[in-house]
């Protein structure tokens, strides 16, 4: 193998400092999930396991570590809400990462609004620019290529409803450098923001 490389089996170590897998695929969107248990209690969590999977219908997931309140909301209730994580709602994301006991409200914990959904039961954080209203369309086990289950549940859900501030939106065209999304990069608490300067167009070949 080249000097020029450094190559190693995730199954016996990756043989540095800290482990680079969460820094290579960076940076990553936030999933603010907003989701209400059937008791009415609210929960709030963000994973940086988070991305969009299809158009039509428009379908949006994440993969959680454990079987976290999260995900034993949506498979009771069916619902869910992304929310936009701006650079000014940072701080509040932070806060909603803290291990507390499934009876605590993280918007209450976070200072946050709570928002009316339309589509949906689970509220949504007021604050944030842009809020996706989702049902639940499959939850997943994941599993390794030996057939063995991990503790990792994927979450996928249709898209209901959208809110959009429209200020974020110019000529019909939403701004994503405008909404300021913080996104997740791979060290403990490291984080990059994206600025409408580095936006460069290149079109597909036909």
């Amino acid at each position: 193998m080249s000097s020029d490389f450094h190559f190693y089996e995730p199954s016996a170590g990756h043989g540095l400092k800290h482990d680079p897998f969460n820094s290579i695929i960076a940076p990553r969107p936030i999933g603010w999930i907003s989701t209400v248990d059937e008791e009415g209690i609210a929960n709030l969590a963000p994973y940086s396991f988070f991305n969009a999977f299809n158009y039509t219908p428009p379908i949006i997931g994440f993969s959680s570590i454990g079987f976290k309140d999260s995900v034993r909301n949506i498979r009771a209730t069916g619902e869910f809400c992304y929310n936009l994580v701006s650079v000014p709602l940072a701080q509040q994301m932070n806060q909603t990462c803290a291990q507390v006991d499934a009876s605590v409200d993280e918007f209450e914990l976070a200072g946050l609004s709570k928002g009316e959904s339309r589509t949906v039961r689970a509220p949504h954080v007021a604050e944030s620019g842009v809020v996706m209203e989702c049902r639940k369309t499959q939850i997943i086990q994941l599993q390794g290529s030996n057939g063995e289950l991990c503790d990792t549940w994927m979450v996928f859900g249709e898209v209901t409803g959208v809110k959009i501030k429209t200020s974020l939106i110019e000529d019909g065209v939403f701004k994503t450098g405008r909404a300021e999304p913080l996104l997740r990069a791979g060290g403990a608490g490291d984080y990059y923001t994206i600025d409408s300067e580095n936006l460069f167009e290149m079109l597909r070949p036909r």
